[in-house]
């Protein structure tokens, strides 16, 4: 009997747990009122939802509203989310009035509020209406995010505007950020704005005055349905009270509230089935080249051949066509170079790579002309350049080959002798000694007879010390992998004192050792995907998130002042990363 009891309670304790795990209410300011004052009412959630359905609010006059409340916060390494929706309401008739439930959708499944029940009175002489600043308020301030596109393709640019709008009735005097937009599944980057401006607008048909306060490129890095979380800023805003100073103007409150973008939803397409086999994920619009510095050189010069992709668009994300020669040219690893801007049409400008080769015979040698292959939205077509055979003429050197025999003759010119081309040993020689000291028993003699002896045991020292290193395979794992992330982040030294270069020449060293390393491609390395992948290689989750912190460090320090210790800093943090992960990879 004492276990059918138990097993009953625990259920009955498991059922509210699990309940209590999903929590929607509603509150009111006050539960009674006069006709002639207002009343608020804020529905309250612990996790986000979809398809917010208000109560009717028959009996009431709904005078500001709905407003949104997002916020989040870390409590004991727990997040703690809540989302409200606010109403302002002015009762229509006196006596006991029920505002109804309200409905919302949290993972696939449908909450309700309680009715509240409030009483509404007779006028009152002096209305108490504590909420009336918080109305004027929320009535006449909004934070919009405008999306230029929400159903673009893979890889194809979108730009999110942050506008703060602002009514002619109030004004603000300062405001600060609560919480950042997540650009989950996105490559991102932020436009610079070096001055907000305060611009002249409307919204919802009436005049406003608006700020942008951020601007971002996105470039989708997955299909599907996205999601981009809300920018929350908290807003001091200046609202008219009723009162008046002794020259009868008007005194001014000042209200703290939070406001929040909306959530954008972002539907990305899948590229079109027929893709081209040298396509490498460019979207966009481009022009593509390959040219050489000369055509025509001797033999152990040098030349430049010129891979260049120029345009509008995923620049960054796709990687070149490798340029290939006969094997009498010498062909050293290109050097990368990116020449992007980024603005609200995304990023423009060039990127190339530069080889360097080295006939090594002389002869004609053809440079196989290359092939690009990139996807426009615009036509939604696959587009496909094709650069031109480039003939290097090689005029001194060795030849390529044997040469012909039917060629043995020409240029052949006939000997002259001139008698004197058989000479005799002479048997009289004029030979004089070097000198009158005897070589041997000299300090030369010894130390040429000492120096080789004592070379020996340093031989031996040299060899034990390379036995031991050898051993040492922890210790050489260190230095190969110290070798290597310094092998990438040569490009980013050489930057140390130029923010802008350093930054973005640290970010594609960190992408390049991804690349060498885990053998992916440059268009899937989003901060998730690459976090995803160094877990399962077994990479710890220090290491892990270190590295990605990084990542949004270079973001977020291209774009805000650094000083040359903070670089160095970025700089060293950079090889201990990489010497890491090479250990654990």
């Amino acid at each position: 009997m004492k276990l059918k009891y138990l097993i009953l309670g625990f259920l009955l304790c498991a059922s509210g747990i699990i309940q209590a795990q999903v929590r929607f209410e509603s509150k009111v300011s006050r539960e009674k009122l006069g006709i002639n004052e207002r009343l608020r009412i804020d529905f309250e959630m612990n996790k986000d939802g979809d398809n917010f359905i208000p109560p009717s609010f028959s009996d009431f006059t709904v005078v500001g509203g709905p407003n949104q409340k997002v916020s989040q916060s870390f409590l004991n390494g727990k997040m703690e989310y809540s989302k409200t929706y606010s109403f302002y309401l002015q009762p229509k008739k006196t006596g006991n009035l029920t505002i109804g439930q309200a409905e919302i959708i949290i993972d696939d499944k449908t909450y309700k509020t309680s009715p509240i029940d409030v009483t509404i009175t007779s006028a009152v002489d002096k209305p108490t209406d504590g909420d009336s600043s918080e109305v004027i308020a929320e009535d006449n301030l909004h934070l919009v995010a405008e999306v230029s596109n929400a159903n673009p393709y893979l890889n194809e640019a979108l730009t999110v505007v942050y506008k703060l709008y602002v009514s002619p009735r109030v004004s603000v005097s300062n405001w600060r950020e609560l919480d950042s937009p997540k650009y989950n599944d996105f490559w991102s980057q932020s436009i610079d704005i070096q001055q907000l401006r305060v611009e002249n607008g409307e919204y919802e048909g009436e005049p406003y005055r608006y700020v942008v306060l951020r601007k971002t490129i996105l470039y989708p890095q997955k299909t599907g349905e996205l999601n981009i979380e809300p920018l929350t800023l908290s807003i001091a805003v200046d609202v008219p009270s009723e009162r008046r100073d002794i020259f009868g103007s008007r005194i001014y409150k000042t209200v703290n509230k939070t406001v929040a973008a909306n959530n954008k939803k972002i539907k990305v397409k899948s590229l079109p089935a027929g893709k081209p086999a040298d396509f490498t994920g460019a979207v966009g619009k481009f022009d593509f080249k390959v040219t050489t510095s000369k055509n025509s050189l001797n033999a152990g010069e040098s030349l430049q051949a010129k891979v260049e992709v120029r345009g509008n668009g995923n620049l960054k994300l796709f990687d070149l066509p490798e340029l290939t020669a006969p094997a009498s040219l010498e062909m050293y690893d290109p050097e990368r170079r990116e020449n992007v801007n980024t603005n609200l049409n995304g990023m423009q400008g060039t990127i190339s790579q530069t080889y360097t080769v080295v006939p090594t015979r002389q002869g004609k040698y053809p440079i196989p002309a290359l092939s690009f292959s990139y996807f426009d939205p615009s036509s939604e077509t696959y587009k496909t350049l094709s650069s031109e055979e480039i003939l290097i003429n090689v005029d001194r050197g060795p030849l390529a080959g044997n040469e012909p025999s039917g060629m043995s003759g020409i240029g052949k010119q006939k000997i002259v002798l001139d008698g004197n081309q058989f000479r005799f040993i002479k048997l009289n020689t004029n030979l004089k000694p070097i000198g009158s000291d005897d070589f041997l028993g000299s300090v030369a003699f010894w130390g040429a007879l000492v120096l080789p002896l004592a070379a020996i045991p340093l031989f031996i020292l040299f060899g034990k010390k390379r036995e031991q290193r050898a051993k040492d395979v922890k210790g050489n794992r260190i230095r190969k992998a110290d070798k290597l992330a310094r092998k990438y982040l040569s490009e980013a030294k050489k930057n140390l004192g130029d923010q802008k270069e350093f930054y973005l020449s640290l970010e594609r060293s960190m992408h390049n050792y991804l690349k060498a390393k885990l053998s992916i491609q440059t268009s899937e390395m989003s901060k998730d995907r690459i976090s995803s992948i160094l877990k399962q290689k077994g990479v710890d989750d220090g290491t892990n998130a270190e590295f990605i912190s990084l990542l949004e460090s270079c973001e977020f320090a291209r774009f805000t002042p650094a000083s040359s210790d903070a670089m160095q800093q970025d700089y060293d943090k950079a090889v201990n990363v990489i010497s890491t992960l090479d250990k654990q990879l």
